[in-house]
């Protein structure tokens, strides 16, 4: 894949949510388990799905950082209440 194919498919990927990405993973995989694309076909679609498991572990992992940041704030809010 050249570089401009490449850089066009990533800047795709960063636009979907990750809901969307993770449809499109699950379509991919499924078409290569039915093993009935050509092998050029095949190869770019494991290409793309590559990119769309790296693109959802990042939003996963940014969600989880949102998540961790709330919880904390939450405890020290909770921390800071004087008892009765």
């Amino acid at each position: 894949m050249t570089d401009r194919k490449t850089c066009a498919m990533a800047d795709n990927i960063e636009a979907l949510s990750f809901e969307e990405a993770l449809s499109e993973l699950e379509k991919i995989v499924r078409g290569l388990e039915g093993g009935q694309m050509k092998l050029e076909e095949a190869i770019a679609s494991y290409e793309r799905g590559a990119a769309l498991r790296q693109h959802c572990e990042t939003k996963l992992s940014e969600a989880e950082a949102r998540v961790q940041a709330i919880v904390q704030k939450a405890n020290e809010a909770l921390d800071m209440k004087p008892l009765d």
